[in-house]
């Protein structure tokens, strides 16, 4: 933010304008720059502009492939499974587990790819390609969501020079203002997962979007397990500036909402944790749920060099992705939130194990 801040206009509500130029709150700033037609999820697969852990390695596809079996255990073998990636980029990981499956149970499987942007000409045609997650209740299966929850606009508030929790708005150049007073269900959002202080400055980001948005995926299940994997944070570590920012090119870029750069921020755990009704979510790092799942990164034994320097230095580059997948500087340390329903949680065992 820079130094010198313009004094507060009149404005009745996140998305005015004022004589300076239009200006709207932060979250139909970034729902324009990013899903409007010619947004940069709609131009852009998000592959060319950053790496997530689909991308980082296969292996990240089999261990989904593992809870998905895991899952259909759980849920007794049913005639038909369901898998929903949601916010699914150009289909890749769909098409990972897909792949990865034991033929049997990939037979019985009806894969789903939840994004806003077209179908890929390429995507496997066993892949059904939605713009919106499924009705409530018309999932059996294993709903996951990756890096999802983090590209869900929502709106910016700092503490105004009266101590004031106050929109933020934005231009279409990036350039900020105060707006408003936040007032109502955001107010009253930040009153319970983000306080901010009376310290002029202080910004939060107000995760009621998110909450609302998880809670719905959840309600897609009628049986089965919902996962969100993202950074986050909770409570007890809120960044005292927020997290919002811009990706571009796999560079972190100012945040600028004219369509040119992903506009992500940090999700709010605890908060999101609490939205579905009567699904009480458990948070685990990635770290431990990859190792749950047998990604663990343990470098062969150095005799197999020997034995088989082929299968060793494969061995090698495998535990090497899985140590980029299980990093606790890195990916490991992203959450992964999930919620069962009508069924044990599968990961539950294995984190005891």
């Amino acid at each position: 933010m820079p130094e010198t801040r313009p004094e507060p206009r009149p404005a009745t509500g996140p998305d005015s304008g004022s004589a300076d130029g239009p200006a709207d709150g932060w979250r139909a700033a970034a729902e324009r720059a990013l899903y409007a037609p010619g947004g940069f999820f709609l131009r852009h697969a998000p592959a060319a502009h950053f790496r997530t852990s689909v991308h980082a390695s296969p292996l990240f596809a089999e261990a989904v492939a593992r809870l998905l079996t895991r899952v259909d255990e759980a849920l007794g073998r049913p005639p038909e499974l369901a898998f929903v990636d949601v916010g699914a980029g150009r289909g890749e990981l769909a098409a990972g587990v897909l792949a990865a499956l034991p033929a049997p149970v990939a037979a019985r499987l009806r894969p789903v790819a939840v994004e806003r942007a077209s179908r890929p000409p390429s995507l496997d045609p066993r892949i059904d390609w939605r713009s919106a997650p499924p009705p409530p209740g018309s999932v059996t299966g294993l709903l996951f969501a990756n890096e999802w929850l983090d590209n869900v606009p929502l709106d910016v508030a700092e503490t105004g020079e009266d101590g004031v929790p106050r929109y933020v708005l934005v231009d279409r150049e990036g350039a900020e203002r105060p707006g408003p007073p936040v007032a109502g269900t955001d107010a009253a959002w930040l009153r319970r997962w983000w306080p901010l202080p009376e310290r002029p400055g202080a910004r939060a980001e107000i995760g009621r979007p998110r909450d609302a948005a998880w809670a719905g995926a959840v309600g897609a299940l009628a049986r089965g397990l919902a996962v969100a994997a993202d950074y986050g944070h909770t409570r007890a570590d809120r960044p005292p500036l927020g997290t919002l920012t811009g990706y571009r090119d796999g560079r972190a870029v100012r945040p600028v909402p004219d369509g040119s750069c992903d506009l992500t921020a940090h999700v709010a755990w605890d908060a999101c944790a609490a939205a579905p009704p009567g699904t009480p979510g458990v948070l685990r790092t990635q770290r431990a749920a990859l190792r749950a799942l047998g990604v663990r990164g343990e470098r062969p034994p150095l005799e197999r060099a020997r034995t088989d320097p082929s299968g060793y230095l494969r061995a090698l580059a495998s535990a090497g992705q899985a140590g980029e997948l299980t990093d606790p500087a890195g990916l490991g340390a992203f959450g992964w939130l999930t919620h069962a329903v009508g069924i044990p949680d599968p990961l539950t065992d294995a984190d005891a194990a």
